[in-house]
Parts: C-alpha cells; sequence; structure tokens
C-alpha cells in the first residue's frame, strides 16, 4: 500500500519530498513476502466468500463485481507502470493462471451452477466455464482427480486468464521508482506521532540498529503498517481512530516439496470455507510462481496469536485495548462464535488432522509431500457500531477530517486493491489537488471513475492492452516447479 502511494504521489506531485521509513531490514517481508500470502490476484474469479448465498438460495454477486472492477485499475496501474519503465519485467511479479472454484456434492454442484449463471452473463467474466464432466476435471486437474471418488459429483467454475502476483517483488519494483525521487530508510521504527497547532505531524523515529532517534516534520502522514497500522493511528490521537480494535489471526500452509505432484497442477482452486471459518480461512490449493519457479501451497491452517504482525510482539493485541475500543472488542466474541469455535477446532488439529484436510483437494495427499510454513499475520477490523462492535474482513481506509494522515487496516482482499484503496487515501486527503489530478490519473488508470463492466468494448480493449504490457498472453504451464526455500524479499 505505501509502495503504491509512493508510486502514485511521485508522478502526481513530483515536486512533493517523499521519505518512507520501515522497521524491518528488507521490502515486503511481512505480509507482502510472496511465501506469506496465497498470491493471488483478487478479482473474485474464483473466491466464493465474495459470491454468498442469500436467504432465497440465490447468489449475490455484487461483491464479486466490485472487486473485479477494483482490480482492475490495479491491473491497469501496474500495465502503464511497465510502458513507461516504472516497473520491469511483468513476469517478476505477475504470471497467468487460472483460477478455479471447486465444489462436491450435490448442494455445492447447485450453488456452482447459479454462481456460473449470474457472472458469466457480466462483462469482467465473461469467457468463465462451468465443468462437471469428471473426465474434463481430470484433464484440466490431474493432481485433484487422482484417487477420487466421482460418485460424489463436482462442479467447477474456471477462468483461464487468472494470475498470480508476487507482492513481494512488485512492492520492491514500485520502491525502487519511489527512491529515486526521495528517501528510503529501512530498519527504522515510527516511534510516535504528534499533531502540530499549523496541522503538521511531528514524527518521531527510531533505527532499529543504533537506537539513534530522528525526528521527520510531515505535511501528510500515511500509515501503511500492515496489523501495526493500529497502534500508530492510536497513537496519533485523531479522533477518526476511535473506537476501532483488532483481532489477529495468524495461520499455516502446506508447502509441497515433491516437485512432480508441483508439475502436476497450474491453478488457483478455491473451496468453500468452514462453518465460522474466516474468508482469509478459504481453503485453496495454488500454483505459485516466484523468481521465475512454480510452487505448490495449500491452506490456510487458521491459527491465533496475539501479535499483529509476524514479527510483532504478543502484548500487540492487550496494548491496542484503549477506553474507546474495549466494549466494541468486548462484544464481538458472544457475536462470533462460530468464529471462535472453528479457532479452537483448528488449533487443536494435528499434523495428520491436516493432511486429511488437503486430501478433500488431494485424494492421494501423502504427509510427507508436505511441508508446513508459517503464513503472514492478519488483523481483521473491529469497528464500533453503537454501544458494541462488528467484526470486518474486508479493508478500512481511516483519515481524519482535515487529511492530514490516515492509515489502513484489515486484510483481504487486500494488495489486489492497492490501487483503488489509495485512490481513495488520495481524493480524502488531498480533495483540492484531486480534482486537477484527474487528467493524470486518467493517464495512469485509462477507465478512471468508469464502471467496466457497464462498457463491454471499453473492457475489452483495456483487457486486451494489459494482457499485452503484463505479457499475460504466453503459457504459464512453461514454468518450472522448485522445492527450493526462497530467501526472503531482499531490500531495494
Amino acid at each position: 500500500m505505501s509502495a503504491t502511494l509512493g508510486a502514485l504521489l511521485r508522478q502526481l506531485q513530483p515536486d512533493w519530498s517523499i521519505s518512507l521509513f520501515e522497521r524491518l531490514d528488507a521490502a515486503a517481508a511481512e505480509s507482502s513476502d510472496p511465501w506469506n500470502n496465497a498470491g493471488t490476484g483478487h478479482s473474485a474469479l474464483c473466491e466464493l466468500n465474495y459470491t454468498p448465498k442469500t436467504a432465497d438460495g440465490d447468489v449475490n454477486i455484487d461483491k464479486a463485481i466490485t472487486i473485479n472492477e477494483q482490480f482492475q485499475v490495479s491491473r491497469q496501474f501496474w500495465a502503464h507502470s511497465v510502458d513507461k519503465g516504472i516497473l520491469d519485467d511483468p513476469s517478476e511479479f505477475i504470471n497467468p493462471i487460472p483460477h478455479v472454484s471447486f465444489t462436491h456434492g450435490d448442494a455445492g454442484v447447485d450453488y456452482l451452477r447459479k454462481r456460473y449463471d449470474k457472472l458469466s452473463r457480466e462483462t469482467l467474466f465473461e469467457g468463465m466455464e462451468y465443468i462437471t464432466d469428471p473426465g474434463e476435471f481430470s484433464e484440466r486437474l490431474p493432481l485433484m482427480s487422482a484417487g477420487r471418488d466421482f460418485s460424489d459429483p463436482v462442479a467447477l467454475n474456471w477462468y483461464t486468464q487468472g494470475t498470480d502476483v508476487d507482492f513481494g517483488a512488485l512492492t520492491q519494483q514500485l520502491l525502487n521508482f519511489v527512491g529515486q525521487g526521495g528517501d528510503i530508510w529501512f530498519g527504522h521504527s515510527v516511534t510516535n506521532l504528534s499533531k502540530q497547532s499549523d496541522g503538521s505531524w511531528i514524527v518521531k523515529i527510531r533505527n532499529q540498529r543504533t537506537a539513534e532517534k530522528l525526528t521527520v516534520h510531515a505535511k501528510f502522514v500515511f500509515v501503511g503498517a500492515g496489523g501495526g497500522a493500529l497502534h500508530l493511528l492510536q497513537k496519533s490521537g485523531i479522533k477518526e481512530a476511535k473506537g476501532f480494535g483488532g483481532f489477529p489471526v495468524s495461520g499455516e500452509f502446506f508447502r509441497c516439496t515433491n516437485p512432480d505432484l508441483i508439475g502436476e497442477h497450474q491453478a488457483k482452486v478455491y473451496g468453500q470455507a468452514a462453518v465460522g471459518a474466516p474468508p482469509m480461512s478459504v481453503p485453496h490449493l495454488d500454483t505459485r510462481v516466484i523468481n521465475h519457479e512454480s510452487g505448490l501451497l495449500f491452506g490456510p491452517y487458521a491459527g491465533w496469536s496475539p501479535k499483529f504482525l509476524k514479527s510483532g510482539k504478543v502484548t500487540d493485541l492487550p496494548f491496542s485495548v484503549k477506553p474507546g475500543n474495549l466494549l466494541p472488542m468486548l462484544s464481538i466474541a458472544p457475536q462470533e462464535f462460530g468464529l471462535l469455535k472453528y479457532l479452537i477446532s483448528e488449533l487443536a488439529a494435528s499434523r495428520a488432522d491436516r493432511v486429511t484436510t488437503l486430501s478433500e483437494f488431494v485424494p492421494r495427499a501423502l504427509g510427507s509431500d508436505w511441508e508446513l510454513i508459517t503464513a503472514g499475520q492478519r488483523v481483521q477490523v473491529i469497528r464500533k457500531t453503537g454501544v458494541g462492535g462488528s467484526l470486518e474482513f474486508g479493508t478500512a481506509v481511516v483519515a481524519a477530517a482535515d487529511g492530514t494522515i490516515a492509515g489502513l487496516l484489515g486484510a483481504s482482499p487486500g494488495a489486489s486493491t492497492a490501487v483503488p484503496a489509495m485512490l481513495q487515501v488520495l481524493e480524502k486527503c488531498f480533495p483540492q489537488e484531486y480534482a486537477g489530478w484527474s487528467s493524470k490519473l486518467t493517464e495512469l488508470i485509462p477507465s478512471f471513475g468508469r464502471k467496466l463492466n457497464d462498457e463491454p468494448d471499453l473492457f475489452r480493449e483495456l483487457w486486451d492492452w494489459t494482457n499485452r504490457s503484463l505479457d499475460l498472453v504466453r503459457d504459464h504451464s512453461a514454468v518450472q516447479p522448485t522445492t527450493a526455500d526462497l530467501a526472503p524479499a531482499s531490500a531495494v
């Protein structure tokens, strides 16, 4: 998010100075690190939590359309950035991978048919397929078909032109551009924020290695610290952050160590979430492409930790409790009993239990072919509503009324919608400049201010352009499988 905002501002207002401070010694080593997330270019092509069943048995596709629209904005910004040399080889951060929804059983097949019937009529979902034939299933997903009992009916919604995104590599490339006109400080943590009488901010910073203290005077501050954003927004003292709380959810993935299995699967396949499970815990069997090498993940297996960051502290959650958010946070437990029950069952699960869960996707799964890796930490938003609170699973922009500070809270769809999220920040925080930026924003994002789902011809034109610029019309199966552990994203 911060890298995206910096890249936008550097083009919209090149005379402004930008400084970015990162607590870790590497770029994108937390949630954006490729092994800390599934790398799905979240466009609602396969994620079933974006197309929920309705009370009358129908399927609501409104959220799916909204998220797909947002992803198209990100795609255009990335394509323009490649065209202008801001981003380098697009295969370093984005690759074509089919996006697939998977259900089984009569109820699941019926649901997926209704989902397909509604989505396939929408412009943004043109080309989606509905598959129930076991032979076709086996041809496209050999790893998932081997040993499967097809007396239990199966169904797929298949979209060939989905994407896998290495958000770590993308962040590094964006920061390379930001750093050409600004200052980037690694190993520096923001310790406090204080607002001045003229509306500007004094930002206190500490060098993590030398303990040296720095002070920065800023007219605008963006807090893009992932799970750590809540603490900093609370320290700012802005009233808009009062009442917000956070519920941390951790987890693990199975990473495949067998190259033969990796080579048998080339898709991102999403299933249905367990009862009470948060949307981020939807099971999926994902092809990943990192450093031009193919890998395979399954998960996530939900867990719990009081840390707000993977590299955080166990005091993160208790120290986030304030008088303004105490009641909202306490009110969540009775409301989210299903979620708590799910988390407890996940924490109690053994490795054998996890392999059994995997076998729903890979019937002949052997534990020896998979290793557990820890996923990135996510902090779900708790928002004050009346005297209580509600748990939210999306992203929320929190901005001061005067526009001098903003931050981002929440998780999925997260990085995939970074560009529209940062446009929201720009609109909220720079209302006077925003109107003047319109022509430049239209250059960066040709569909700026328009809905592609309502304009089929424009969508197809921009889809073809982004496919060419991002080099997405290629054979994704040519990527070679690997089992090598990859180093965390390096500093830029």
